[in-house]
């Protein structure tokens, strides 16, 4: 038998959701979500280069320092094209203190492709939005689901971390094969309807109940199916 068709015929080490599994966890999130879901300003609009602002100032970066400077930004380039049309300096200082300071670089160079190339829009397709240095499968997703209302599929740190931790329990999460399932259990679970709100629940979910040290697992509505529960830090 040939190499490739035995990675073909390979059993999974992880398998995906099952289909009762799926609808269960999809409901207990939404659920979650419509109590506790956070009011944030970036989930008010669909205006994609909105949504793109508020996608790359959250890289690596918390929401409470993201919010001023959110408005702020807006306020002083409200479109694309007034980006594009800003000198990269200003760009940069405009920027300040949220660090990380490739961000504004690349969001810029971002603006000016857009309006050579596109009239100063951003488009509704992942091969487009792609295209963009910067825009990679996580921002491309995010776009899709919160700009476009299209059935596309998330993965970012928090939601890696929920989707790990209910679904898989064991192994290296950080391991490419690892992300890799995540990304199919994310498009897995993905429900037909309301994918704006399952995508932002995820990342809320992941951000305010299952985080990263002190996971609140005693008032988790997934822990009875959950693979890691209880959560053992050490």
């Amino acid at each position: 038998m040939a190499a490739g068709t035995q990675r073909r015929t390979r059993k999974r080490v992880h398998p995906l959701p099952e289909p009762v599994s799926r609808q269960w966890f999809r409901r207990r999130l939404l659920e979650w979500y419509g109590r506790n879901g956070r009011d944030l300003p970036w989930r008010q609009t669909r205006d994609p280069y909105r949504i793109l602002v508020s996608e790359v100032m959250l890289q690596q970066t918390q929401v409470d320092r993201v919010l001023p400077k959110y408005q702020e930004w807006l306020d002083k380039y409200p479109t694309l094209a007034a980006l594009a049309a800003a000198p990269e300096a200003d760009v940069s200082a405009a920027w300040r203190p949220l660090g990380y300071n490739i961000r504004p670089r690349r969001l810029h160079a971002i603006a000016r492709e857009s309006v050579d190339r596109y009239g100063g829009e951003l488009r509704g397709d992942e091969a487009t939005l792609r295209s963009f240095k910067g825009i990679g499968a996580y921002t491309a997703g995010a776009m899709l689901s919160f700009a476009f209302g299209q059935r596309a599929a998330i993965v970012d740190t928090n939601v890696a971390r929920v989707l790990f931790r209910i679904f898989v329990g064991s192994g290296d999460p950080k391991s490419h094969a690892m992300r890799r399932h995540l990304w199919e259990v994310s498009r897995t679970v993905l429900p037909m309807r309301r994918v704006f709100d399952f995508n932002q629940a995820l990342m809320d979910f992941g951000a305010t109940l299952c985080t990263a040290r002190k996971p609140q697992c005693p008032v988790c509505p997934m822990r009875t199916r959950c693979a890691a529960y209880p959560y053992d830090p050490s």
